[in-house]
């Protein structure tokens, strides 16, 4: 597991917002996207491309994974969105409106060719990405990451807005099912009330109990929350050293299995605890 990373508060950035760009250096997320697509007025696209550059260039981001959502490239800036962004150093590129596996193969195949190596960001936000997801996340050994666009996808469902996320509950549970059929991160989408930190939080919890790795946010105020919600909480850290601590001792005793408070413990149950305590380990040892 030496390879975990923690993602479990990845703020948009607007790239044509220049006090947010330098702001975000000193956040406490996990994780950025500098984005050039639905932040960014359409005049103001070339400007904001420039600023991007200038800015992950400067540095000063510290150890944030640092990601750049390019337009869509149908779009008439993606092409050069995705150029600009080959000849930068980041944890990926984030693909906005992908539909089918045919999207992902042509920005590899310009990526190929500009000799970038990038990791990509798959954002899923119609109704067509979710039916076709194992298809288009199967498309690449580029791709790391599932990032699930909410408000898009209930605008094209034509779905009410809820506070339990009903209606989008087939797309939620199909994006972790695949990430983890294919162990690609799965991130959750944006929470546009930015007055309702209670249905935030609640959300947040919706989002970790059914296993997403972290929240997409668009606002510093929500990071703590994300954070909190989405790391191992001090009781799973303590309730993890137990159940190593546990089968260990199983183990050295010639047991097959292991029995804490009254439950079995079986090798699931170990691997989970292992999972969380490198977790944690993560965490700690990312400077903020």
């Amino acid at each position: 597991m030496s390879g975990l990373r923690p993602r479990r508060s990845v703020l948009y950035v607007p790239a044509s917002n220049a006090r947010a760009l330098e702001k975000a250096r000193g956040l406490a997320a996990d994780a950025l996207i500098i984005d050039l697509e639905d932040a960014v007025a359409p005049s103001a696209k070339e400007s904001a491309r420039a600023a991007a550059v200038a800015a992950i260039q400067a540095g000063g981001y510290g150890a944030k994974e640092l990601t750049l959502r390019i337009n869509g490239l149908d779009s008439p800036w993606g092409e050069a969105d995705l150029m600009a962004a080959a000849e930068l150093t980041l944890g990926a590129i984030v693909l906005p409106k992908l539909e089918r596996r045919g999207d992902v193969v042509r920005a590899v195949a310009a990526l190929d060719k500009a000799g970038s190596a990038a990791r990509l960001w798959c954002m899923i936000e119609s109704p067509r990405a979710v039916l076709d997801l194992e298809e288009l996340a199967r498309a690449s050994s580029r791709i790391e990451a599932l990032v699930l666009g909410t408000s898009d996808l209930q605008k094209e469902l034509r779905a009410l807005p809820t506070p339990d996320r009903a209606p989008l509950a087939f797309a939620l549970s199909k994006t972790v099912l695949v990430a983890r059929a294919l162990s690609l991160v799965a991130l959750d989408g944006v929470h546009l009330d930015l007055e309702d930190a209670a249905g935030f939080e609640a959300s947040c919890a919706q989002g970790r109990a059914l296993g997403f790795d972290g929240r997409t946010l668009i606002h510093p105020k929500t990071i703590d929350v994300a954070n909190r919600i989405y790391g191992p909480s001090p009781s799973e850290i303590e309730a993890a050293h137990r159940i190593v601590a546990a089968h260990q001792s199983a183990l050295e005793a010639g047991q097959g299995v292991a029995v804490l408070e009254g439950k079995l413990i079986e090798g699931l149950h170990v691997a989970e605890a292992e999972r969380v305590l490198a977790m944690a380990a993560a965490i700690a040892a990312t400077p903020r």
